[in-house]
């Protein structure tokens, strides 16, 4: 197995990347193969230890960057030598298995859109995230940012693509879908969530229990949150500032604690032929160590191949 990760991607780069990806080498299994993908020079004045560069870190040369604040479609176009072209290009072409990075968030999404291309049936790729649940594990929730509005059929894909994601990478049998709503009632909410609740209350693909509410985001009442990206971003931010909020007044909580960017590390983008995961800007080594991990769980549970599956009415 092979993974590329974005060594210039964001706002503690290139040493915070490097730094969590040699963190990973050191946990992972020894076929896991990193690649780190940058400018070769500063990379490896980097790494300290010689024999890392060969026996756990490989360097692919790119000499530019896509800057977070850059226009993510201009970006792509013209700096095809960038990180983050180079490592979509490496996926692409079946180089390695997976591409990470906290880079620009969205030259991730154009990459997927154009390079990898969505899968055939795709209405829209979706960021996925996971959240942590009061009595223990976790569950996803889709869209957190890709999507700021979304039609009602392609939120019922959402909930398609979430289901064979919790199968795949959480382990979990027959996931229960719900839909962010205001009410619990079939009725609530705006005119794209009473169309979206019929769709999915028909969908023979997905276990589809009803809405849910603010308040029950975090219970055990579902396994796969689905909303439009406008909705989900908000909550994610929300959610990772309870961490914040309550480690700065001296709080210490262990579910408090999944609330951590770190914990988790990344987010996938579903729908696209390739594994990709986007890391948070801020990414710190730990959290740069956890994306890598959820790659890795990306690629041994072959999720896109089983997206492709359900798209085509197989089995999955």
């Amino acid at each position: 197995m092979k993974i590329a990760i974005d060594a210039m991607g964001g706002d503690f780069a290139p040493e915070a990347i490097v730094e969590g990806t040699l963190l990973a080498g050191e946990a992972l299994p020894a076929d896991v193969e990193l690649i780190l993908v940058g400018q070769e020079d500063v990379i490896q004045a980097l790494l300290h230890v010689p024999a890392f560069s060969t026996s756990v870190v490989e360097v692919i040369h790119a000499p530019e960057v896509i800057a977070m604040a850059e226009h993510p479609t201009k970006a792509l176009t013209q700096k095809t030598r960038s990180s983050i072209a180079i490592g979509f290009h490496l996926l692409k072409e079946g180089k390695v298995d997976a591409f990470c990075s906290a880079g620009n968030t969205g030259a991730m999404m154009v990459g997927s859109m154009f390079s990898v291309k969505p899968l055939e049936g795709i209405l829209r790729p979706t960021i996925a995230s996971f959240y942590p649940k009061q009595d223990g594990g976790h569950g996803v929730i889709l869209d957190v940012g890709a999507n700021a509005d979304c039609k009602p059929e392609v939120l019922d894909q959402f909930a398609e693509l979430g289901s064979v994601y919790a199968k795949s990478v959480l382990n979990i049998a027959n996931p229960r879908v719900g839909l962010v709503n205001i009410g619990e009632e079939e009725q609530k909410g705006n005119l794209i969530s009473q169309q979206a609740h019929q769709l999915l209350k028909v969908n023979k693909k997905i276990n589809f229990i009803g809405n849910i509410e603010g308040r029950d985001l975090f219970t055990d009442k579902a396994d796969v949150l689905i909303c439009d990206g406008f909705t989900g971003n908000i909550i994610l931010k929300m959610s990772e500032s309870f961490y914040d909020i309550f480690h700065r007044r001296g709080i210490e909580d262990s579910f408090l604690s999944e609330f951590n960017y770190e914990a988790i590390g990344g987010s996938p983008i579903l729908g696209v032929n390739g594994n990709v995961v986007i890391g948070h800007g801020i990414s710190s080594p730990l959290a740069v160590k956890n994306m890598i991990s959820l790659a890795v769980k990306m690629v041994e549970s072959k999720v896109v191949t089983k997206i492709k599956q359900a798209l085509e009415n197989k089995t999955v």
